[in-house]
């Protein structure tokens, strides 16, 4: 068997089990579900021949819990796209602005990685790109995890900061963006033609802060994907090989998208919510001054904790806004 056979095979392997695992991950929580519930309204009968006040109040916060498991549930009913099982790539870059723009893209890097925290994700950085006094330029993460790419797909846009700047002497207000790109993690056996000869690889040296390989050795990697105009990079690893490898992923992600892209907007062409994802559309407001709140402009979700927001809470806009689009399905299946 040839190295290339044996690594499709790997993939393909992998690939397997994570549709197993999808499918456990809607079988188990179901019969839990179900289980819980039986012994619920068994003990509720039990109360009605012989009450009992405390058991009555410990029977109440069980429904209450089994209530909130059964909408995290339907929830996930909502994921029907194709790739909604998959990881995510998410592409992070800072908008025009400089260090304040800077600033708000790590704030959002941050809040993506508490949210994976919570979610008990597997957060990988394929490429960062730090800012020259604060925050970053641009970064490139893979989230592992149950249908990741399904919820974080809701995320691809731009997303406005409005706040007093910490970086301005005068304490002036100052609007910043950030874009959110998000991407279905791939396998190798999809199949996604890429030639050499429409490749630009380019090796520099890694930035980053201090260390004896740093700006020594060109283990950076840069790929131009020269018909597509798409370029990706890494610099995480200390090989050139290895940093080579993590930029070709990206490309097949991306490549992939793009794919998926154009098949998708043939079947939506006339859906009139479609945005253009640009620096003047932004999906969601996030405002520290005058008053505090995050507005989602899609669902006109509104939530005043900003800071609960950017700690990671933003499965509320997630869930509206797969809500919203499944209900938008369901009238257009209808009609």
């Amino acid at each position: 068997m040839s190295e290339g056979a044996f690594w499709n095979d790997q993939e393909h392997a992998r690939e397997i089990v994570q549709q197993v695992k999808a499918l456990k991950g809607w079988v188990e929580p179901f019969d839990a579900l179900e289980g819980r519930t039986r012994s619920a309204r068994e003990l509720d009968e039990m109360l009605s021949v012989e009450p009992d006040e405390s058991m009555t109040a410990d029977v109440d916060a069980e429904v209450e819990r089994i209530a909130e498991a059964l909408d995290a549930f339907e929830l996930r009913t909502l994921l029907r796209g194709r790739d909604d099982f998959r990881d995510a790539q998410l592409e992070i870059s800072a908008g025009a602005g400089g260090t304040e723009a800077q600033d708000w893209a790590e704030m959002i890097m941050r809040m993506y990685t508490r949210w994976a925290e919570r979610k008990g994700f597997e957060i990988e950085m394929l490429d960062l790109s730090q800012g020259e006094e604060a925050g970053i330029k641009g970064a490139v993460m893979e989230i592992k995890g149950q249908s990741a790419y399904g919820f974080l797909r809701a995320e691809s846009g731009v997303h406005r900061l409005v706040r007093i700047s910490p970086f301005d002497a005068q304490a002036r207000r100052h609007t910043s963006f950030a874009s959110v790109f998000v991407y279905p993690v791939v396998n190798e056996e999809i199949n996604i033609e890429i030639r050499d000869e429409d490749l630009r690889i380019d090796v520099y040296r890694a930035s980053g802060a201090g260390g004896q390989h740093v700006n020594k050795t060109s283990s950076a990697v840069r790929i131009t994907h020269m018909p597509s105009g798409i370029v990706t990079a890494s610099q995480a690893e200390r090989s050139q090989f290895k940093n080579k490898a993590t930029a070709m992923k990206q490309l097949k992600n991306r490549l992939y998208q793009l794919e998926a892209d154009k098949f998708a907007a043939v079947k939506a062409a006339f859906d009139a919510n479609k945005q253009d994802v640009s620096f003047g559309s932004q999906i969601r407001s996030y405002v520290f001054q005058p008053y505090t709140m995050v507005n989602d402009h899609r669902t006109e979700l509104k939530i005043p904790d900003v800071q609960k927001v950017m700690d990671g809470a933003i499965d509320p806009f997630i869930h509206a806004y797969l809500k919203q689009e499944s209900s938008a399905a369901s009238e257009e299946n209808g009609s």
